[in-house]
Formats: structure tokens, C-alpha cells, sequence
């Protein structure tokens, strides 16, 4: 779907795209993973105006959408409006009726609080029926605070990366436009570092969401500086990528990332439901936005080597 694609880059346009993503996660006639994604895309940007949306999104009855507005309201915690965040969230943690990924995720936010302000909804938890979120309060109860986002970045961006990766991504929007590019490239390269070494593999991807995000960052920038470490990604990946790095990619990609994107593309030929899907879309998006953008044609010696090397596969593509 083309609002689907659209999503990709509207995340790179950052604040200037804030109104026209709540509008998109907020329409009921859209399809949830449409909501979801513009949801995300205005967690990456981690503009109050998102929040209204959250609070509202939460009540999705889709788990996915839920749970994605879940982690936007998550990052206004400690805002002038975190009141109302903390209610939402402390309402969809203690309602038995919801499903439990949306109960977990809405607890492990409000982990981001001082112990002092949600003790007594853990204390509450801490007899809830549902076993796993009994277990998950009784731990979160006397877990230690996560630190201030900002704080975090300054010292990722000297060498130290947190223990959450997460962090890094609300910090990334607020203050990526007046960080130095060299600094951000950097950023890039460690967060890579970190998740080659990560175990298991959910502990990968958390950090290549949060890599992902540092992408953004510089192409919102406009800068091309890491164009290589999108490129290899997308060479090197086995499945579908978080959609931050086609947005980067859409953004700022040149002819030399259309062989990669068509090798990923020609990989998930056959899959046409669901995530595989909406991924296949993305990736044709980035493909023809790049190709447009250099105007290349079916006669340019790129194109004409893509299509020697995977055929039909591709055609779509091309056009």
C-alpha cells in the first residue's frame, strides 16, 4: 500500500511530519499496521504532539497498535503532561481484560518511574491472576529507575552505551539536529559494534532498532556519511529490517544501494501476507523513490545489471 510506504518517510521528515502522522494513527480506517507504523514513526520523532494519539491508541482493540502507542506514551513519562500518560498506562496494566503483551509492555514502561510513584500499582499487580504479570511486578517493584534519555546519549555519544538501547531513541529525536554528523556517525558504528556481540538474538535486534534510529537521525540531516552501513544491512539481513533504515534508505540512498534492496526484495518473493508483505512494499518504495531521484531509467547499466541478475523477480520494481 502506498500510505504504508508513505510511512517510511514521513519519519524522516521528523517534526514537520508530527500532524500528519497523528492523523494517520488515529483514523480508524486505516489498517493497523498502517496505525502502527505511523505510531512508531512518531516514537522515533519524540514530539509531544504525538501523545494525544498514544493515550487514544492504547484502547486499540489491535495488540499491535496498542502496544505501539504504548511505547510513544511511554516516552512522555516525565513530561508536563506525564500524568496523563502514567493513568493510561497504569489503566491498560491493571485491566484483566486486555491481552498480556499490552499489560507487559505497559508495565515495563512505567518501570521508567521512580519506585515511589508506582509501588502501589506493582503492590496491586503483585496479586494479579495472571501469573506472568504477578512475576513481572514483583520484580519491577524493586527495579532501579531507568536514567534520564538525554544523559544517556551524552554518554553513548563519549564511548558508553546504556544497558537499554531503547533509551537512545527518544534522546536521538530530540537531540540529533544540532548534534555533530561526525558525532552521530560515530554513534552508528558502536551501536553496530554492540549488536554483532549482543546475545540472544532479541537483544540483536533491540540494538538495531536503536542503530536504526541513529540512521534517522542522519538522514534527517541529509548527510550520507553511514549510506555504506544501510547498504550492508540490507545486504547482510536475513529478514525484514526495522522500517527506520528504508526510511534513511528512501531518503538519502544513491544507485549503489538499488542492487541490495532488489537482492532483498527478490529474497522475499513469495511472501505476500503480513509483515513479509508490508516489508516487500517498503522495499519497492525505497527502490523507485532512489531510482527516480538519480532518474534512472531501464537503460541505465544498473538497472540493466538487476535485471540480468534476478529477472522476473524484480520486475516489479522497475515498472
Amino acid at each position: 500500500m502506498a500510505q504504508e510506504a508513505a510511512i517510511a518517510h514521513l519519519t524522516v521528515l521528523g517534526t514537520r511530519a508530527v500532524e500528519r502522522l497523528t492523523t494517520v494513527a488515529g483514523d480508524a480506517r486505516r489498517g493497523p499496521a498502517v496505525r502502527a507504523a505511523a505510531l512508531r514513526a512518531l516514537t522515533a520523532i519524540g514530539d509531544l504532539r504525538g501523545l494525544d494519539v498514544a493515550l487514544q491508541s492504547i484502547n486499540d482493540k489491535d495488540a499491535t497498535v496498542a502496544i505501539a502507542a504504548v511505547e510513544l506514551a511511554r516516552l512522555f513519562l516525565s513530561s508536563k503532561r506525564g500524568v496523563a500518560a502514567v493513568d493510561r498506562l497504569a489503566a491498560a496494566a491493571l485491566d484483566r481484560q486486555r491481552g498480556l503483551p499490552l499489560r507487559v509492555a505497559a508495565i515495563r514502561a512505567l518501570t521508567d518511574l521512580e519506585a515511589s510513584s508506582v509501588g502501589p500499582l506493582f503492590d496491586t499487580l503483585r496479586n494479579d491472576p495472571a501469573a506472568e504479570i504477578a512475576a513481572l511486578a514483583n520484580v519491577s517493584r524493586d527495579r532501579e529507575p531507568h536514567p534520564d534519555p538525554d544523559g544517556v546519549l551524552d554518554a553513548a555519544l563519549e564511548g558508553t552505551l546504556p544497558e537499554d538501547p531503547s533509551l537512545l531513541r527518544p534522546a536521538l529525536a530530540r537531540a540529533a539536529p544540532d548534534l555533530p554528523l561526525a558525532q552521530l556517525h560515530r554513534l552508528i558504528e558502536r551501536l553496530r559494534a554492540q549488536e554483532e556481540d549482543a546475545e540472544p538474538p532479541a537483544r540483536r535486534a533491540e540494538w538495531m532498532v536503536a542503530r536504526a534510529a541513529a540512521h534517522v537521525a542522519l538522514a534527517n540531516r541529509g548527510s550520507r556519511l553511514a549510506v555504506y552501513d544501510l547498504r550492508e544491512t540490507l545486504e547482510q539481513a536475513t529478514g525484514t529490517l526495522p522500517v527506520e533504515f528504508l526510511a534513511a534508505l528512501t531518503a538519502i540512498g544513491d544507485a549503489s544501494c538499488l542492487g541490495a534492496i532488489a537482492a532483498a526484495y527478490a529474497k522475499s518473493a513469495g511472501a505476500t501476507r503480513g509483515r513479509d508483505d508490508w516489508w516487500r512494499r517498503h522495499l519497492a518504495a525505497a527502490f523507485r523513490a532512489i531510482a527516480a531521484r538519480h532518474r534512472m531509467t531501464r537503460r541505465h547499466a544498473v538497472i540493466k545489471n538487476i535485471q540480468r541478475r534476478w529477472g522476473a523477480l524484480v520486475e516489479p520494481l522497475i515498472g
